[in-house]
């Protein structure tokens, strides 16, 4: 029997249960109220409140800009359309890093402002004291490793991490860390799909890739995949739809009824 098509509400512990019964868990980010009704309608397992929001709602071209109060508003209109999904939120550059005490009230924020059932953070052993501190408090944590958007200026470049020995090393010695600190999931970004297959021999908690090749399941930015923004076209990026086209198509038809007087006819007034 498919766990997915059981369960009334997704939690944790409905993740871990799913990978034991090697069915694949679907993710999706979303910002807004109308459309996380429609990918929870759909039947996704988990809804990420990105901080890629900076990106795709904002313009920014990093996602350190964003804000804790700006991440909470798009977290509170997700959780408030959501029936199913686990919602997971990103923490924001700046409200973990270096500070285990101010990550643990950004993370009580989250929760209590919200209504989100977990949040999400970049890095492993070096936001040791912040990933301990939270679970303290029974929050739940995704990690994420490989590539860490929030770290963009150390790397310089987004292009594919842990190529080298030194660096995937790290990266299983962090996945362990996060697995034996209480994480119940981690988030691989733009790795070599060899490395993803070791991690996965080497922890037990769900593994959700991006760019980082089969796993115990998957996840994109919800606008890139419909299309609606173009600007952004890596490897491993499969666009579903081509929802730009079709709104400008939209938008057009409108601009061309309103200036011909079609819009609004006889029908359409009171």
């Amino acid at each position: 029997m498919s766990v997915h098509k059981e369960i009334k509400k997704i939690t944790t512990n409905v993740l871990l249960e799913m990978k034991r019964n090697n069915e694949k868990i679907s993710m999706l980010t979303a910002y807004d109220y109308s459309l996380a009704k429609i990918v929870d309608a759909a039947g996704i397992d988990v809804v990420l409140v990105g901080d890629s929001a900076a990106n795709v709602m904002a313009g920014f071209d990093s996602t350190l800009p964003i804000t804790l109060d700006q991440m909470i508003y798009h977290a509170e209109s997700v959780v408030r359309a959501v029936n199913r999904a686990l919602v997971v939120v990103d923490l924001p550059f700046g409200t973990y890093q270096g500070n285990s005490e101010l990550a643990l009230s950004s993370a009580i924020r989250i929760m209590k402002e919200t209504g989100a059932g977990a949040v999400k953070l970049e890095g492993g052993l070096e936001i040791a004291d912040s990933v301990k501190r939270i679970i303290s408090a029974g929050i739940p944590i995704m990690g994420h490793l490989g590539l860490m958007p929030q770290s963009i200026h150390k790397y310089g470049t987004y292009t594919v991490r842990a190529k080298e020995e030194q660096e995937a090393k790290k990266l299983i010695e962090d996945a362990k860390f996060l697995e034996e600190s209480g994480c119940f999931s981690i988030v691989l970004e733009k790795i070599p799909a060899k490395l993803t297959q070791q991690v996965l021999k080497e922890v037990d908690i769900p593994i959700i890739g991006i760019g980082a090749g089969p796993a115990d399941g998957q996840v994109l930015v919800l606008h890139d995949m419909l299309g609606i923004t173009q600007e952004f076209s890596p490897r491993f990026l499969r666009r579903y739809a081509s929802l730009d086209k079709i709104m400008l198509d939209a938008v057009n038809q409108y601009i061309e009824d309103v200036k011909s007087t079609d819009f609004p006819n006889e029908n359409e007034i009171y």
